[in-house]
């Protein structure tokens, strides 16, 4: 994917990027859709997050693991789909 780099100076927009959340529409003045973009996660609020869990809950259920191991399972799709 590439990646383009907009340098924005007018502080009134970039006011408005800053607090904007959802879907960006970027539109001409005529109108029309330019552009669209999704706004990325603020730090902030990942930063914040709490895990509901202990330290001791999260030993004692890696503990306690079901499944297969992810070896076996990559194999078995390797298999399947090549790599």
């Amino acid at each position: 994917m590439s990646v383009t780099t907009i340098v924005i100076t007018d502080p009134e927009l970039l006011a408005k990027l800053a607090a904007a959340s959802g879907q960006i529409i970027f539109r001409g003045p005529t109108g029309d859709t330019v552009k669209t973009a999704e706004v990325v996660a603020n730090r902030d609020i990942l930063a914040a997050y709490k895990c509901p869990y202990t330290h001791e809950q999260l030993d004692e259920l890696s503990k306690n693991r079901t499944g297969r191991p992810i070896g076996d399972v990559l194999k078995d799709l390797k298999e399947k789909y090549g790599e």
